[in-house]
Order: C-alpha cells, then sequence, then structure tokens
C-alpha cells in the first residue's frame, strides 16, 4: 500500500528525513513514533503529497507520488484522509457542514453529500451533533468531527498527525479504539505520536524515527 525508497527532505540545511526505506502494507494499523522534531509531521505530508521529497520514492497503491502529475495527485488525495491534532474546523460552520466540505469541494451531488455525511457522523457517534458548532463540543468531540470528515470519502489510508496530543487520557482511548474499528474495515490506519503511554501495550507494529532516521522497528 505505502512503500518508501530512499527518501530524503530537507529544509534548507536542515536534514529532517534521511534516505529511509519503509513498506506499510494494505490494512495495517502503525504508529510512527519519535520526539519533536524526529521527523514525523513531515514524513505524514509527504505521504499525503502536501509536501515534496529531495530525493527518494514514495508508491501509494502502487502510484508514484514523486512523477504523479497534480491533477492527478490532487485525485489520489481523495483516498488519503489526514487527521490534524488541532481539528482544523471552520468554527462558523456547523458539525455537519464542517464533514460536508469535503464532498462539497469535489462536486459530489447533494444527495450523497447528506447520506455520506450522516454515516460519517454515526460512524463516529456523534449524530446528534450535527447542528452544533465546534466551539460548543469538546475536545474528544471536535476530534471526532475531524476524523468523520477525514472518513468521509471512504479512503484507502488514514493519516493522523499527534491526534490525542491535547486530548486527557479517557478521551485518548476511545479515539484509538475509534481508529481501531476504521481500520478493522479494511483502511490502512498510520498514526504519528511522540506518547510512549498511548504506544503501552498497543499490539500494533511501532515504527521509530529520530534525527530524520528509522532507529526502531518494533511489531508488538
Amino acid at each position: 500500500m505505502i512503500q518508501i525508497y530512499r527518501l530524503s527532505k530537507s529544509f534548507g540545511t536542515n536534514i529532517v528525513l534521511d534516505n529511509i526505506g519503509l513498506r506499510i502494507r494494505r490494512g495495517e494499523f502503525v504508529f510512527i513514533t519519535g520526539p519533536s522534531g524526529a521527523g514525523k509531521t513531515t514524513f505524514l505530508r509527504l505521504i499525503f503529497g502536501s509536501e515534496r521529497p529531495a530525493s527518494g520514492q514514495i508508491l501509494i497503491n502502487g502510484i508514484n507520488l514523486t512523477r504523479i502529475r497534480k491533477p492527478n495527485l490532487d485525485l489520489l488525495r481523495r483516498k488519503i484522509g489526514f487527521v490534524f491534532q488541532d481539528f482544523k474546523l471552520l468554527n462558523n460552520k456547523t458539525v455537519y457542514q464542517n464533514v460536508a466540505l469535503a464532498l462539497e469541494v469535489t462536486g459530489e451531488r447533494p444527495t450523497i453529500i447528506r447520506k455520506k455525511v450522516h454515516q460519517a457522523l454515526r460512524a463516529v457517534n456523534l449524530a446528534k451533533k450535527q447542528k452544533a458548532y465546534p466551539l460548543q463540543l469538546s475536545g474528544g468531540e471536535q476530534q471526532r468531527v475531524a476524523i468523520a470528515r477525514a472518513i468521509i470519502n471512504d479512503p484507502l489510508i488514514l493519516i493522523a498527525d499527534e491526534p490525542t496530543g491535547n486530548l486527557d487520557p479517557d478521551i485518548t482511548r476511545e479515539i484509538i479504539l475509534l481508529f481501531r474499528s476504521i481500520n478493522l474495515r479494511g483502511t490502512t490506519v498510520v498514526i504519528a505520536t511522540h506518547s510512549r503511554e498511548l504506544l503501552r501495550d498497543t499490539g500494533q507494529r511501532i515504527i521509530a524515527l529520530n534525527q530524520g532516521k528509522i532507529t526502531e522497528e518494533i511489531r508488538e
């Protein structure tokens, strides 16, 4: 599903990722861990196609991101959901409108949008909150809205960057269980986190980054 060969990325003289190689199979649930500045966020953005590598290759479902043209990249990115740590919700739009926006920008028909938004909100247990605004929700609820928005297009891959970094332990467990339920439906899930607590007894594959290199790979 995700194949990475000799991947490097720099910002000026700062080497963020240095000649790394990795393969993530279809349907895997993988944690990317490491201290702040280890290259976790950059790694996710490269997979998503919002950053370009300095060298190396990234293949997503057999498609080479380093060679793809922008219109085709835009189409591919519709099959990659991205969940941000800070939610990135629009506070002047309702829960329903925030989730629907991901389909509206693709020109999807209103009847399909309504059906898929309701399905996504039910999947994250927020069907009763569709008319609420983000600032009326708890942090955990806002993160679930962000997850609903990320899965609205039935993505092949779901990426999450520190999705529990601002949440308390009980809500963190709920969010991870939600990611696992999405993974059980066949979606490949890749989560970046620096939390050792989150990784304890996870039962999932863990890839450690440090100073731009893969320093450890643990299969729980």
